[in-house]
């Protein structure tokens, strides 16, 4: 058997400056060309869907965030603690206890129940711009929604909406390994200033109950069996990180896809049945994470390479979900079987899967509704890769 360290494979660096974009989507397409796997930096890439779903569903692998954080020194401080506690991090009894606890308030029904909140939040949001025709769309719309959305959710007042949205900017460049080695100190800073104010917001969810999310976990720590005081604290933070940049991001790279295709916007518009399917294609098509890490806790055997334990493998969930017949092309009319892996698979595939789809849904029908003949209005700037994908600028016109 073959080590897959002794294999000649092709190198793909996630980290390269220039990768974002169409140079990004290129150059995976190239390399996947070459195999299923590329070498990499800190590891592999895994470009198919068959052998991406594997790695993500084994149970003998793990997500590696104590490992990359370690790797760049990372090994105590608020950062370390989070990781530790971070329910990614995880497994097992303690990983199916927390996500049994937080599970209920992310089903299609309980998403279903934010709607109004939604289209109220995009109404407002609308009005801003109701005599305009053209915006930067990141700053004025994506922004905005995402972060009131995760405030309400969270029992939170909408004027602390920057400030959410600020915190889990930061706290998602946990993932994001440049962000790791360069802005540690900002990291940290997020960090301490939103577990305080998680704390502060549990006081004010203990002194006036509410039948919410915080309110269900404070109930299930009084119960004291079946959530800890620190438990509870970290898995509000989760929803409060990774609530905010991710939908933000989804939302921008889906409207970029319509401005860049208008036939689909129109057909959108005249028929806003088509909003559920759309966010499915954006979702494919676009996956805000691009990249899903995994580390070999133990020896696997796979198509007959030897994985040691400690291999760190990204899973590209842009390869898997753009493979035949769902390919390349942007087209929210045809229906595709596979289930996407932006949002990972196995025992940690997204909680807030329900919520973010639901809020993607809303916002496609009321813009297509508000900004018909939709063109981009400049050159769109997107992100890097190497955490959350998603767009710095989107300059946008309509008529």
């Amino acid at each position: 058997m073959t080590t897959v360290t002794d294999l000649d494979l092709p190198e793909f660096d996630y980290l390269a400056p220039d990768l974002t974009g169409r140079v990004y989507h290129q150059r995976l397409a190239a390399v996947a060309a070459q195999g299923w796997l590329a070498r990499a930096p800190l590891g592999f890439v895994v470009l198919e869907r068959e052998a991406g779903e594997f790695f993500l569903r084994s149970r003998q692998t793990a997500f590696p965030g104590r490992q990359i954080a370690q790797f760049f020194g990372v090994t105590g401080g608020r950062l370390a603690e989070h990781i530790d506690a971070n329910i990614l991090n995880l497994s097992g009894e303690v990983h199916r206890r927390l996500r049994g606890l937080v599970g209920p308030a992310f089903t299609p029904r309980a998403a279903d129940r934010w709607r109004p909140t939604m289209r109220d939040l995009l109404t407002r949001i609308g009005a801003g711009i109701d005599t305009a025709t053209s915006c930067e769309f990141v700053s004025t719309v994506a922004k905005p929604y995402a972060s009131l959305m995760i405030s309400a959710v969270l029992g939170a007042p909408a004027a602390d909406a920057p400030r959410l949205h600020e915190w889990s900017n930061w706290i998602q460049k946990q993932f994001d390994v440049k962000a790791l080695s360069a802005e540690l100190p900002q990291i940290e800073k997020a960090l301490d200033e939103a577990y305080a104010y998680v704390e502060e917001l549990l006081a004010r969810h203990r002194a006036e109950p509410m039948d919410d999310l915080v309110g269900a976990l404070l109930v299930a720590e009084d119960e004291g069996a079946r959530l800890s005081h620190d438990e509870c604290v970290n898995l509000v933070l989760n929803v409060l990180a990774g609530g905010v940049d991710t939908t933000q991001s989804q939302l921008a790279h889906g409207i970029r896809l319509f401005a860049e295709h208008p036939d689909q916007w129109a057909l959108l518009r005249d028929r806003p049945e088509l909003a559920e399917p759309a966010v499915a294609e954006i979702v494919r098509l676009e996956p805000i994470t691009p990249f899903t890490a995994r580390i070999c806790v133990e020896p696997i055997e796979y198509r007959g390479v030897l994985f040691p334990a400690d291999t760190v493998i990204a899973i590209c969930a842009e390869r898997a979900n753009r493979e035949p017949p769902a390919g390349d092309d942007f087209d929210i009319t045809v229906e595709h079987d596979s289930r996407p892996l932006t949002f990972g698979a196995g025992a940690h595939y997204c909680l807030g899967v329900n919520l973010a789809r639901a809020e993607l849904t809303e916002a496609l029908v009321y813009l297509s509704a508000q900004m018909p003949d939709l063109v981009l209005d400049g050159t769109p700037e997107a992100t890097g890769v190497e955490g959350i994908y998603g767009m710095r600028t989107l300059p946008v016109r309509w008529s």
